[in-house]
Order: C-alpha cells, then structure tokens, then sequence
C-alpha cells in the first residue's frame, strides 16, 4: 500500500489568503518527515494544476524550513463571497491534497 500525504503530516489545511487567494499548509511533526517529503519533490506545480485547474504561473509554492511546512498558494476560482461562492472560508478545499503519493 502506497504512503500518502495524509499518512505522514501533522496538518493539512486550506484557508483563504485574502479575497482573491486561496493558501494551504502542509505542516510535519518532525524535520526528517518534512526533508523526505519535500526532496521527493512530489509537490510540484503541474500537481496543482491537476488538482485544482490553476495554470501553473499561478501557483506559488514554498518550502518553509524552520516550520517542517510546505505552503501552496493558488487564486481562488471564485472570488471570496461572490455569487458562486461554495467554501467562504476556503477551509474544504485541502481534501485533494490528502492522497498524494510519497
């Protein structure tokens, strides 16, 4: 059985960064967990764009050392609150982040 993300981090989430943006934390419990999944290089822009459709000049993804973190941030497809809006606070929307394979 393959290891997924959701097997090996502290925290998923996702959260609006802004109206406009979307930011999701991927957050490990110790620095050899955080180093394997972030030098296995599996986070990478054409993920996100499979994931959430964003063209990858859109995407921004960082490496945060001193917290054992990954950040995405990605624009929202719907701006926060406008008509159209399903997740006002953007916290449903990290679920396809969970089976990414390490």
């Amino acid at each position: 059985m393959a290891t997924t993300l959701k097997d090996v981090t502290r925290l998923i989430r996702s959260k609006n960064a802004g109206a406009f943006q979307l930011t999701f934390d991927i957050m490990f419990d110790d620095e050899q967990t955080y180093r394997r999944v972030r030098d296995a290089n599996v986070i990478t822009k054409p993920l996100i764009r499979s994931l959430y459709g964003t063209p990858e000049e859109d995407i921004l993804i960082v490496n945060y050392d001193a917290a054992q973190a990954i950040k995405i941030t990605i624009p929202r497809p719907v701006s926060c609150g406008d008509l159209g809006e399903r997740d006002i606070f953007g916290g449903q929307q990290y679920a396809p982040l969970m089976d990414i394979e390490i």
